[in-house]
């Protein structure tokens, strides 16, 4: 079992920069992948990126490449969404969800945080 509590999320303005964490409970999380995916009023939940277990993968939506970097430190059991240059697009609840697989699809994820509020101002 891992459970997922997400934090970091707020009020910017557009063109600002915002730190997610992900920080997990449970002695193997090293051997999850873990995946960003966000959600804004009236969507659906979206993939915004993963990191593999040992991070030497990371692969991301195409609406984030450039702007956004996730990394782990498996000593703190904790995943970063290090989000740059942000736009009102940007807005959204996001969530970190853990799994076997480094997967885009919800359903390959098992376990899910609750949600951070991210909300960009123009």
């Amino acid at each position: 079992q891992v459970q997922l509590v997400e934090s970091g999320g707020g009020l910017v303005q557009a063109g600002d920069s915002l730190r997610l964490s992900c920080v997990a409970s449970g002695r193997t999380f090293s051997s999850y992948a873990v995946g960003w995916f966000r959600q804004a009023p009236g969507k659906a939940r979206e993939f915004v990126g993963v990191i593999s277990g040992n991070a030497r993968t990371t692969f991301y939506s195409d609406s984030v490449k450039g702007r956004f970097t996730i990394s782990r430190d498996n000593s703190k059991n904790t995943v970063y969404l290090q989000m740059n240059s942000l736009k009102p697009e940007d807005t959204a609840v996001y969530y970190c969800a853990a799994g076997i697989a480094i997967s885009a699809r919800r359903s390959e994820y098992d376990y899910w945080g609750q949600g951070t509020q991210v909300t960009v101002s123009s």
